[in-house]
C-alpha cells in the first residue's frame, strides 16, 4: 500500500508515511535492549519499558480487531469525558497485566507481525471522512480521519520516546518525526483556553525550540481562541518551551509547575501559564 503523503488534496498534518519509519525504529530499539532495560521505570509512572511496549501492541491489536467488527466485551455507557478516561485506563491496565506473561522476544515478534496491518488499516481510511472516534482531548465531538491518524501517530511517537527516555537512547526528537507530533499536540490549545477571558485580538506566541520545533500563534477572537498565521501584531505573551519539556508536558509526564520552571515566558505571564495545563492524551 502507498503511504506517501497526498499532494492532490493536502492534509493539514501528514503522518501516515511516517508510521513505517517509526515502527522500524521501535523494533531496532527494542532489539537493542538488555534484559535489565525491559524492567526500567518510565515517566509513564506505573509502567515499565516492557509495559509500554505491550501497550503499543495493544493499539495495533485493537485497530486490526475492530476492522474484523470485533471489539471484545460491550463497553459501558460513556456519559462523560471522565467515563471515557476510566474505561480506557481499565482496558489498558488489563492488557498490560496479561502481557506480563509474554517474553520480550515474543513481544517484539508480535509488534512486527501486527505493525504493517495496523498501518494499512489507517492508510485505507478516507482522510476527510468522519473518524470512528473523535479526538476528545481537542474538545471535538466529531473528528476527521486525518486528525484521528495524526492522534495515533502521537501515541506511537510519545510512547516510543518514553522508552528511549528510560533507557537513555535518543533518536526521534528531530524535524521529520517530532514536528508532526508536536503540531498535532497544538490542536489541544484552543480547547485548553476555551474558558480564558481576554480582549479580542489578544495574541500568544508559542515557540517549541530547536530545528525540530516551530512557532504557533494563538489569538482570541469573537468566538473563542484559534490559531492564526504569523502577522505584524506584537504578541501579548510569548512562551518558549524545549522539545523535551514539551512532549513530557503535553502527555502529563511532568507537572505544569515543572514545565513553567523549565521554560521561558514573557509579557502577560499569567496568560501564558495556561499553556502548561494542556493535555494531549486521554488522561
Amino acid at each position: 500500500m502507498n503511504y506517501e503523503p497526498s499532494t492532490m488534496n493536502p492534509i493539514p498534518i501528514q503522518t501516515i508515511h511516517l508510521f513505517p519509519v517509526l515502527d522500524q525504529l521501535l523494533i531496532e530499539l527494542l532489539r537493542s535492549l538488555s534484559p535489565d532495560d525491559w524492567d526500567k521505570p518510565t515517566v509513564a509512572k506505573l509502567w515499565t519499558v516492557k509495559d509500554i511496549a505491550a501497550h503499543l501492541l495493544h493499539g495495533n491489536v485493537r485497530t486490526i480487531s475492530s476492522k474484523h467488527s470485533f471489539t471484545g466485551d460491550t463497553p459501558p455507557v460513556i456519559n462523560s469525558y471522565q467515563d471515557l478516561v476510566n474505561y480506557l485506563n481499565e482496558q489498558n491496565a488489563t492488557w498490560v497485566k496479561a502481557m506480563k506473561q509474554v517474553s520480550p522476544n515474543l513481544l517484539i515478534q508480535l509488534l512486527e507481525a501486527t505493525g504493517k496491518q495496523f498501518i494499512d488499516e489507517l492508510a485505507a481510511l478516507d482522510p476527510y471522512a468522519n473518524a470512528r472516534f473523535s479526538v476528545a482531548w481537542a474538545g471535538e465531538e466529531q473528528s476527521a480521519n486525518w486528525f484521528h491518524i495524526a492522534r495515533e501517530y502521537t501515541e506511537k511517537w510519545h510512547h516510543q520516546q518514553q522508552i528511549r527516555d528510560a533507557v537513555n537512547k535518543p533518536g526521534i526528537i528531530h524535524r521529520e518525526l517530532f514536528y508532526p507530533c508536536i503540531a498535532t499536540f497544538m490542536y489541544a490549545l484552543p480547547y485548553t483556553y476555551r474558558h480564558v477571558q481576554a480582549p479580542e485580538n489578544t495574541l500568544i506566541e508559542i515557540t517549541i525550540q530547536s530545528e525540530a520545533g516551530g512557532k504557533w500563534y494563538l489569538q482570541k477572537g469573537a468566538d473563542g481562541w484559534s490559531f492564526v498565521a504569523e502577522n505584524n501584531k506584537v504578541a501579548d505573551c510569548k512562551v518558549s518551551i524545549s522539545p523535551d519539556i514539551a512532549w513530557k508536558l503535553f502527555t502529563r509526564a511532568i507537572t505544569p509547575k515543572i514545565g513553567i520552571q523549565n521554560s521561558m515566558l514573557g509579557g502577560n505571564i499569567k496568560l501564558g501559564e495556561k499553556i502548561f495545563d494542556t493535555i494531549a492524551v486521554i488522561a
